[in-house]
């Protein structure tokens, strides 16, 4: 097949890898609109699970990337001035930077052809007109996906509070959270490390907040210097980081930007040959760290698809793999797009849950993904939540004791 990868993102570039491994006489191409070494965010997140998976789909990059990360296993919130600490499982960063430069690497090892300042303007650009496959890998404004939104019945919806993407020379060994008020009410913040030299540090606050502390005004370098100032303690004297201070390979200087989140669904992921993946198809709120594990997951469920001997032999053939495809993610993507979605709306409704103490208000921020969490009073909500852990330590010791007691009756006997 000859197949013509529009994005050079972690989804896009490993797809391009699985589909290599699987059939090294496929003819593919990656197109990346934008320079190499250029690209925006700090680090992105993952858990173990998603190693296992790569690992099964490429061993080698599945190394490279694991090599590159940074791990963490403790939670930690700062709430006023008040620490507090969460024992969880292993997470991992790493940059993204490091990450597509990983991927690209491998992907031209095979074979694929990946180039950098190559704009695909639509569905009719040249690169596109002989290829068997076209994989619309370019992101949440997929010029490809919006040529015909109508067909993959496109909806996005914004969220309310506004966020900023920054960095810092503090190096986090802990997933860290930071939760400040002031006169014109809550802002707080998300780190995490990536690398032994820096962290991501993201800043969310409600619209009124981000109005009342001249946020929405100031320039990048006036902002970050009043962030360092709310946020401390948890940066112990180390300097925030705006995308104005880090160009990239392309020289350009451009100011971090505050945003609203915007979440992306689509009903349909395919139209002729033309497929989606990663965020063309889907977002998730930000603060359950699953974008690009999902992007992931989309190209090792895509690679599955197109294993099938039929998907390579007729456009019949093809239109079955990508309808399986499709309809196998939007299934597996229920449960993060709703927990996505109900964390989200914990935030937005911070307030409410900043009147329990620390600890109680952190052991709800872990429960957040809950539908029931809205409609229960938040101290309720603990009470029962502290409960039904105690009910399950019960219910685990019994089980361990249970085998033990009878072996140790039936040696009496």
């Amino acid at each position: 097949m000859k197949l013509a990868i529009v994005g050079g993102g972690p989804a896009g570039l490993y797809l391009s890898i699985l589909l290599k491994r699987q059939d090294p006489s496929h003819d593919i191409a990656v197109y990346e609109r934008n320079p190499e070494g250029s690209t925006y965010g700090w680090g992105v997140t993952y858990w173990a699970g998603l190693l296992d998976k790569l690992r099964a789909g490429d061993p080698e990059s599945a190394a490279a990337v694991a090599e590159a990360s940074v791990t963490w296993t403790d939670g930690v919130a700062i709430v006023r001035d008040e620490r507090t600490v969460h024992r969880g499982d292993a997470g991992f960063g790493i940059g993204r930077r490091r990450m597509l430069a990983l991927l690209a690497d491998r992907a031209e090892e095979l074979g694929v052809r990946v180039s950098f300042e190559h704009d695909v303007t639509g569905p009719d650009a040249p690169e596109l007109a002989d290829a068997d496959l076209v994989v619309a890998a370019d992101g949440v404004n997929s010029v490809l996906r919006a040529a015909h939104a109508d067909h993959f019945g496109s909806e996005v919806t914004a969220g309310r509070n506004q966020y900023i993407w920054l960095g810092t020379t503090k190096v986090f060994d802990s997933f860290s959270f930071a939760f400040k008020e002031t006169e014109h009410g809550w802002i707080w913040c998300y780190a995490y490390g990536f690398s032994g030299e820096r962290s991501t540090c993201v800043v969310e606050c409600s619209p009124e907040t981000w109005t009342g502390l001249g946020l929405d005004t100031s320039s990048e370098t006036d902002s970050l210097r009043l962030l360092e100032k709310l946020f401390h303690d948890l940066l112990d004297g180390h300097e925030l980081i705006g995308r104005a201070q880090t160009a990239g390979a392309d020289g350009a200087a451009r100011a971090a930007q505050w945003l609203t989140f915007r979440t992306l669904t689509t009903r349909v992921w395919h139209r002729g040959n033309v497929v989606l993946l990663g965020d063309a198809a889907h977002t998730t709120h930000y603060s359950i760290g699953a974008g690009t594990t999902l992007a992931l997951e989309d190209a090792l469920a895509l690679a599955d698809a197109l294993r099938a001997p039929e998907a390579l032999r007729s456009p019949a053939g093809l239109d079955a793999a990508l309808t399986s495809y499709g309809k196998r993610r939007r299934a597996e993507l229920v449960s993060a797009q709703s927990a996505a979605r109900y964390s989200a709306q914990w935030y937005e409704n911070l307030p409410r849950y900043m009147r329990l103490e620390p600890a109680q208000m952190f052991a709800l921020l872990g429960q957040r993904h809950s539908p029931l969490l809205p409609h229960i009073p938040p101290q309720l909500y603990y009470r029962i939540d502290r409960a039904a852990g105690q009910l399950e330590a019960l219910r685990r010791l019994k089980r361990w004791l249970g085998p033990r007691v009878a072996r140790a009756v039936h040696g009496r006997r």
